[in-house]
């Protein structure tokens, strides 16, 4: 049987939710929207504010224990706690690593 799970680090130019990121792993910015509707309306402008903007360079630094933990994200010089809906909104590209 098959393994249903995704690979872990995602092919080059595919985007995904950024709390589908590794951990460690450097992306960039695709978008962000409120599209969700878990998310409250104006959390994708509360992201944007926060510099959360297409071409940004962002990484997961740390994940929380448990399923449904806060996950805190590295962008610019900040590192910020986002709660998993609030990652869901972010969509990200991931990077290849550049060889030596």
């Amino acid at each position: 049987m098959l393994d249903p799970r995704p690979d872990p680090v995602p092919a080059a130019n595919t985007d995904i939710p950024l709390m589908d990121l590794p951990s460690g792993t450097s992306a960039r910015v695709v978008s962000v929207s409120g599209a969700d509707s878990k998310a409250p309306a104006d959390v994708g402008r509360r992201l944007a504010e926060l510099g959360f903007l297409p071409g940004e360079a962002v990484r997961i630094v740390a994940r929380g224990l448990l399923a449904r933990a806060p996950i805190a994200v590295r962008i610019g010089t900040g590192t910020f706690a986002l709660r998993l809906f609030e990652a869901a909104c972010i969509r990200v590209c991931p990077e290849q690593p550049q060889l030596p």
